[in-house]
């Protein structure tokens, strides 16, 4: 059983793991408007999108991407939010998994594995994240 000290402690601790996967997210939103062609780029080579998609996909998609994103640091619909964010992010891991046969030049790509543990710890413990949220 938890005592107020450690339910403050796991409150701030989801907080923080909820922003934390926020900054990676709003990065990947903000990167398909600043840049659209290298959000191509990637779609091409890891999520098997053709080329040649106009930048118009990309605001779309970059959209729709910020809708949840958003949704997810404030705590809205935290079944549905937190699923998707863990959906999406998941695909992600998994899609590069080429990456991982050479990790001395991918070596970054192993930071989303604690990212991918930290969206499922999030999804688990979602109904005890209610700091700064509005769900």
């Amino acid at each position: 059983m938890l005592d107020a000290n450690d339910t403050r402690n796991l409150k701030i601790s989801l907080l923080l793991l909820r922003l934390g996967v926020f900054i990676v997210m709003i990065m990947w939103v903000i990167d398909k408007f600043v840049n659209p062609g290298h959000a191509a780029a990637v779609a091409n080579k890891f999520y098997m999108m053709p080329e040649g998609l106009g930048s118009t996909v990309f605001y779309i998609l970059g959209a729709l991407q910020a809708a949840v994103v958003i949704a997810f640091v404030i705590g809205f619909k935290k079944r549905l939010s937190y699923g998707i964010v863990l959906a999406m992010h998941g695909i992600t891991t998994f899609a590069s998994y080429a990456a991982y046969f050479d990790p001395w030049k991918h070596l970054l790509f192993f930071a989303a594995w604690p990212m991918l543990a930290a969206c499922v710890a999030l999804y688990l413990m979602r109904d005890h994240d209610t700091l700064a949220t509005v769900g």
